[in-house]
C-alpha cells in the first residue's frame, strides 16, 4: 500500500493538511469556492486567475481567500 505524502499550508489562517502536488485550483474546487466570486492572496502577492491551474501548493503556503459581497 502507497502511503499519501501530505504536507501542510495556512488557509485563511488556520493549519490545513493536503496532499502534496495539490494545486490551487484542486483546493478550491474541494471548497466550493467559485473562482470568480473572490481575492486570492499567495504568499502575500495576489494571484491572476488565469494562472490557478498551474500554480502547485507547497509546505508552508499562506493562502487567503477573500469573498466579494455585493451590498448597497
Amino acid at each position: 500500500m502507497k502511503k499519501i505524502k501530505k504536507i501542510k499550508i495556512r488557509l485563511n489562517g488556520k493549519i490545513k493538511s493536503i496532499i502534496y502536488d495539490y494545486k490551487l485550483l484542486d483546493l478550491l474546487k474541494h471548497h466550493k469556492i467559485a473562482l470568480n466570486k473572490v481575492a486570492i492572496e499567495l504568499n502575500e502577492e495576489i494571484i491572476d486567475k488565469k494562472k490557478v491551474n498551474k500554480i502547485k501548493l507547497k509546505k508552508n503556503d499562506k493562502i487567503e481567500i477573500v469573498h466579494f459581497i455585493g451590498g448597497g
